[in-house]
C-alpha cells in the first residue's frame, strides 16, 4: 500500500469518527496533530472558526486574502475581528507584477466575459499558495449546503490542490455538516461580529465586482459570480470540489 493510500484510509476513518464531533474539537485534532495550522478568514460567516480557533490557542495563525477588490465594508469587518479577539491577521496579497499585466491587457472587469479563473488565479490563488507552502493544515469554512460544488465537502480531506511545507497538506472543514442556521444561530449566541453586509441581503462575500445581494428565497452562493453556472462558482482556492462533480 503506497503512502497516499495509507493516508486516505486514515483519513476516511477519521471522517467517521468526525461525524459525531462539535466543530471545536475537529479544530482541536488539527491543532494537536498537525501543528503548523492555519485557518482561513474571508471576512464572512467563516468568523465562528475565528472565534473557535482563538479559544482554543490565542496564538493560532489566522489568515486572509486580500484581493485589493473587497468590500470597503469586509476590510473594516477584517479590522474590527483582529481588534475583539486582540490577535494578528495575517492578510496577504497579489503579487504586483501579474496583476498589472492583467490589467493593462484586459482591464479591470475582464472576467465579466472570459470567467473569473484567470483574475482568481493572480488575486487568490497565488498569495495562497505561498501561504500554504508555509502550513501543514489549514482550515476552512466549506459547508455542504453552500453550492452544488460543495455537496460532497468532508470533514478532513488530503488538499489535491496545494502542497504544504512538507509536501501533504491537509484540510480541515469544521463546518462541512453545519447549515447556515446553526452559523447565524452560533454567531448570536456567543456575540460573534460580523461583516454588515451580511444584513444588506449578502449572504456569500467575495470581490466586491463579483458579489451582490440575493433575495429572501435564493440560495446563498447566487450572489456569486452570477453570469456564471452553478456547477463553476469556485474560485479555486477550493478548485478540487470541481474536479469530483
Amino acid at each position: 500500500m503506497t503512502n497516499i493510500q495509507t493516508d486516505l484510509s486514515i483519513i476516511r476513518t477519521l471522517n467517521q469518527q468526525f461525524t459525531d464531533q462539535r466543530p471545536k474539537d475537529i479544530i482541536r485534532y488539527a491543532i494537536e496533530q498537525h501543528g503548523q495550522v492555519g485557518v482561513s478568514f474571508s471576512g464572512a460567516a467563516d468568523v465562528v472558526l475565528v472565534d473557535m480557533a482563538v479559544k482554543l490557542d490565542k496564538n493560532i495563525d489566522i489568515f486572509t486574502l486580500d484581493t485589493g477588490r473587497l468590500h470597503p465594508e469586509t476590510y473594516e469587518f477584517i479590522d474590527r475581528v483582529a481588534k475583539h479577539y486582540q490577535i494578528k491577521i495575517d492578510v496577504r496579497s497579489p503579487e504586483p507584477a501579474p496583476l498589472q499585466v492583467l490589467v493593462k491587457e484586459k482591464g479591470l472587469f475582464s472576467f465579466y466575459q472570459d470567467g473569473h479563473d484567470e483574475c482568481c488565479g493572480i488575486r487568490k490563488i497565488q498569495p495562497l499558495r505561498q501561504k500554504l507552502s508555509t502550513l501543514n493544515a489549514w482550515i476552512t469554512g466549506q459547508r455542504r449546503d453552500q453550492s452544488p460544488t460543495r455537496n460532497d465537502v468532508n470533514h478532513l480531506e488530503l488538499d489535491q490542490t496545494f502542497n504544504g511545507i512538507e509536501g501533504d497538506l491537509y484540510k480541515f472543514n469544521p463546518l462541512a455538516s453545519w447549515s447556515s442556521a446553526q452559523v447565524w444561530e452560533y454567531i448570536r449566541m456567543f456575540d460573534v461580529p460580523f461583516n454588515v453586509l451580511h444584513e444588506r441581503g449578502f449572504k456569500s462575500i467575495g470581490c466586491q465586482p463579483c458579489t451582490r445581494a440575493v433575495q429572501p428565497n435564493q440560495h446563498e452562493r447566487e450572489g456569486r459570480w452570477w453570469w456564471e453556472e452553478a456547477t463553476k462558482k469556485e474560485c479555486g482556492l477550493h478548485a478540487s470540489n470541481i474536479k469530483s462533480l
